[in-house]
């Protein structure tokens, strides 16, 4: 694994820019804690209101401080506007593996092929650039959102957690597992994704 945590990378193509996120950012992604909670539903530690934002933001500065995580502000170019964040996070260096999650955008880019943007650019990173073997997602068995929008990415479910963590009102949940090999992103799922973005440029 080939990361450097002090490196402000940027990640873009002509939809989106992932930028390192930064506390000022605070400003960029307000409306959606204040308007928009039930982004977190399914989640633990979500970013809902003003004091959760900036509790949201605090944290994650301090995780990539630690090493532990990298989080992004997503930049819509289309919309012209930010609208969203995601990272990378459980970096296990021996193992030479990392998981991507935490992602979160506006109601309006659900659909859009924001995601499916943000995705790629985040696996062609992690398997291209900083050259790891496995990349793994998980999240709530409730999230059929979050799972379908996995799936269409090419990621393999591997298995359930029960009892696994907690949600944003504290009860137990179920989590779901799933995960891509540097390998099935070489022989499939770049391609595939590839494909997918097109026909979303298209429209």
């Amino acid at each position: 694994m080939k990361i450097d945590f002090e490196e402000n990378y940027i990640l873009e193509n002509d939809s989106v820019r992932l930028s390192p996120l930064e506390v000022s950012d605070f400003k960029h992604l307000l409306e959606y804690s204040i308007n928009e909670p039930e982004l977190w539903r399914f989640n633990s530690g979500g970013a809902n209101g003003e004091k959760n934002l900036e509790k949201y933001i605090r944290n994650a500065l301090q995780q990539r401080k630690e090493e532990k995580e990298y989080p992004f502000i997503v930049f819509d170019k289309r919309k012209k506007k930010f609208v969203g964040s995601t990272r990378f996070y459980a970096f296990k260096i021996l193992n030479n593996t990392v998981d991507l999650g935490y992602t979160w955008y506006g109601k309006q880019t659900h659909g859009d092929g924001t995601n499916k943007n943000c995705k790629y650019l985040m696996l062609e990173f992690a398997f291209e650039k900083i050259q790891v073997e496995r990349v793994g997602f998980a999240a709530s068995t409730l999230n059929e959102r979050s799972i379908n929008a996995m799936k269409s990415i090419g990621c393999t479910v591997e298995g359930i957690f029960r009892n696994y963590c907690l949600d944003n009102h504290g009860k137990r949940i179920d989590a779901i597992f799933l995960c891509i090999l540097k390998e099935e992103w070489f022989k499939k799922v770049k391609e595939d994704l590839k494909i997918k973005l097109e026909k979303y440029a298209e429209k």
